[in-house]
């Protein structure tokens, strides 16, 4: 059996904030900046308060089955509902998607170096 790898975000929407969580969240928006996402076991969290009040969690997970998705998908789902109560944060509008990255394409790249490989 390989090891499958598959990426998860999860959006979201930010609700009722009050001024000192809007003022937490300005605080640490470098920290959070979309330039800085990553797909991370922890997952991790972008969003730019002041243009919007959407957020994303990229998580990164693996499983040995294709059915393994659906289960770091829940994980993922979880992860971040977490950090979001745990912070008092309301929240609305949480969706996410998952992709195995066994089944993406390849780009140009990988597919020239699998031919001379």
């Amino acid at each position: 059996m390989t090891t499958r790898i598959f990426r998860v975000t999860v959006r979201g929407v930010f609700d009722g904030l009050n001024a000192g969580q809007r003022a937490e969240l300005l605080s640490r928006a470098a920290e959070h900046d979309v330039l800085r996402a990553a797909f991370t076991p922890e997952g991790h969290l972008s969003y730019d308060i002041n243009a919007r009040p959407a957020f994303t969690f990229r998580f990164q997970d693996s499983g040995e089955e294709e059915e393994d998705i659906l289960e770091a998908t829940e994980r993922a789902e979880e992860a971040a509902r977490a950090w979001l109560a745990e912070r008092g944060y309301g929240y609305k509008n949480l969706r996410s998607s998952a992709e195995d990255l066994s089944q993406a394409p390849l780009g140009k790249r990988q597919r020239r170096a699998a031919a001379q490989g």
